[in-house]
């Protein structure tokens, strides 16, 4: 047999690229993968193949097909630039719970702002009703708290002394000393604006009674017998007066009795007010008695008999003597302080 020639090709035959798996748009992604790991974005550890496709990257939601771009979360725009391809993160700002970081802040602040401008309300209520206002505030007796006023009392100008700051006082006396040319203290009678007896005592002075004085102070030796010590009186009287303005005719006997003084701004003597002589027709610059006075005044007739005077109606005609000049009498002194 002649020779058998082979002819035999040891170069390797061309190997046909391997057909990929899946539809034209995953191999354009597994592709895409490919290429950025290559690049080094992407590394293989961190996303391996997973059989049934390429697994999803943590933290991006993705669309329902593998190479399309995930869909944004609420509230973020679709437009945002990417970095490094398709599949880097992007740079848009975080998303909160809320809302995107735009919106979170004016949200968080919204409710604030409410609650701001409630209380603003709140606050400007009060004004609105001090001001006389009918719009929506704080009820309208709330007015002059802030400002301190009393309650009950007036403002204005020509208003005269809160009644319960004022009070009357009228003493009797009896002699002491030798000769019985000291006068002391006998009986106190203090009552209110409105006549209210609020002390009315006789009181046993410290040194012997030489003249009881009857015929002009009704005390007789009968009232000593349970007659108020005078210190233990003296305190009393005083506790009374603390504070409050005391009206009186010939006021500084009656202080003297007592042994006290009190201040001249809280004093009113309705012998020494020239309003009141003015008034009943006498000269304005003479001590004209309470008698002569409330007869003029008040068509009242006081002190008679031969049972002496009574403390208690003298102080009640004194109050009602200085209520009929009060007003124009405090206005008076307002504007002359020094008077006082």
């Amino acid at each position: 047999m002649d020779d058998l020639m082979l002819n035999v090709d040891f170069s390797a035959p061309e190997r046909r690229p391997k057909k990929e798996s899946g539809n034209a748009k995953h191999q354009r992604f597994v592709r895409r993968r490919r290429e950025l790991e290559r690049r080094g974005v992407l590394r293989q550890k961190q996303l391996p193949a997973a059989p049934g496709g390429p697994r999803r990257a943590p933290g991006r939601r993705t669309g329902k097909t593998g190479g399309g771009p995930g869909k944004p979360r609420s509230g973020q725009p679709r437009s945002c630039p990417k970095e490094n391809g398709s599949a880097a993160t992007p740079r848009c700002p975080p998303v909160s719970q809320n809302g995107p970081t735009g919106t979170d802040v004016s949200s968080k602040t919204k409710g604030k702002s409410r609650v701001a401008q409630g209380s603003a309300n709140v606050i400007r209520a009060p004004t609105a009703s001090q001001n006389g206002s009918t719009g929506t505030g704080a009820p309208a007796k709330t007015k002059g708290k802030g400002r301190g006023a009393p309650r009950g009392t007036s403002k204005t100008g020509g208003a005269p002394p809160a009644p319960p700051k004022l009070v009357a006082i009228d003493c009797e006396m009896v002699g002491t000393g030798p000769g019985g040319r000291t006068s002391s203290l006998a009986r106190c009678s203090i009552v209110t604006y409105e006549g209210d007896v609020v002390y009315d005592q006789y009181v046993r002075p410290e040194a012997p009674i030489v003249d009881y004085r009857t015929r002009w102070s009704g005390i007789r030796p009968r009232h000593m017998a349970n007659a108020v010590p005078f210190r233990r009186a003296q305190k009393e009287v005083l506790r009374v007066l603390a504070g409050k303005v005391v009206v009186g005719h010939a006021i500084h006997n009656d202080f003297k009795a007592l042994h006290y003084s009190h201040p001249k701004a809280l004093t009113r003597d309705t012998s020494q007010i020239p309003l009141l002589n003015r008034r009943g027709g006498f000269p304005e610059n003479v001590s004209i008695s309470l008698k002569r006075l409330t007869k003029a005044l008040l068509n009242q007739d006081i002190q008679v008999g031969k049972g002496g005077h009574s403390s208690v109606e003298d102080a009640r005609a004194t109050m009602e003597l200085y209520k009929v000049v009060e007003e124009e009498w405090e206005q008076h002194l307002r504007q002359n302080p020094e008077q006082k």
